[in-house]
């Protein structure tokens, strides 16, 4: 065929069974194409969360904590159960810049739980603090140290504090009875604390002169959320009586020398 008769050939027009046969393939092109859109259209898109199926960074947090223990109120200790030991003193409370962070125990600590720090009874223990001018009285358990300021021997979580009158008052007289240890009372495993300082440099100087003077102990110099600075000396083998020999023998223009169960 010469190019002529192929120009002619694609313009010419179709036939009336042609056309029957392009209409049909047009009309099955368009019936497939609707059927693939309407399956997109199908597809099952979850909802977003609403704010309160969204996790707070609290409960983000808990997630990833240590197992959560058990009440103390739902510990079968009897009401009339005799203490082991019993202890007057004043206490305090710790909350906010402290929540979240890792106790003496291993636990993040948690401001709206049963808690208390204590220098020196054995983590775990079960104690009732009770105010002694108001009467009120809570159950707590042992997971932290502290207080670390002279003349206190109880810092109470801020939900304990409430409920035994010492929130607001920032201190009261309380009295401590142990109820139960998870070990004795004597023995265990001791250091020596110091401070607190106001900079790094001080806490840094006393720490050297330690390591100097006590060649096998193992001083660490650290800061605390509030900003202070610390100093403590772990005797060799962690022994009391070197604990006691060494916070008895140390002398610091400022800051104060506590004596401090490890376990």
């Amino acid at each position: 065929m010469n190019e002529p008769s192929r120009k002619r050939a694609r313009g010419r027009t179709l036939d009336l069974p042609g056309r029957l046969v392009a209409l049909a393939i047009l009309s099955l092109s368009f019936l497939l194409t609707s059927c693939g859109e309407h399956k997109q259209a199908r597809v099952n898109v979850p909802p977003p969360p609403s704010e309160q199926d969204t996790p707070t960074t609290a409960e983000a947090a808990s997630k990833t904590a240590a197992p959560a223990q058990p009440a103390v109120d739902a510990l079968p200790i009897p009401a009339n159960a005799k203490p082991l030991s019993v202890e007057t003193g004043l206490a305090s409370w710790y909350g906010a810049p402290y929540h979240n962070r890792r106790g003496s125990n291993g636990e993040l600590y948690d401001m709206n739980a049963m808690t208390a720090a204590h220098r020196t009874l054995p983590l775990g223990s079960i104690v009732r603090v009770t105010n002694v001018k108001s009467g009120h009285s809570v159950l707590v358990r042992i997971t932290d140290r502290g207080p670390f300021v002279e003349g206190r021997i109880l810092d109470l979580s801020q939900a304990a504090a409430k409920k035994v009158d010492v929130w607001q008052a920032g201190v009261a007289s309380v009295r401590i009875e142990v109820l139960r240890t998870p070990s004795p009372l004597e023995g265990g495993r001791w250091a020596v604390q110091i401070g607190a300082f106001e900079k790094e440099p001080a806490a840094d100087k006393l720490a050297n002169h330690l390591s100097r003077r006590y060649q096998t102990a193992k001083v660490q110099c650290f800061s605390s959320p509030v900003g202070d600075w610390w100093v403590r000396v772990r005797v060799q083998d962690d022994d009391r009586k070197r604990a006691e020999e060494v916070a008895r023998n140390t002398q610091t223009p400022q800051g104060s020398i506590f004596l401090v169960r490890l376990d």
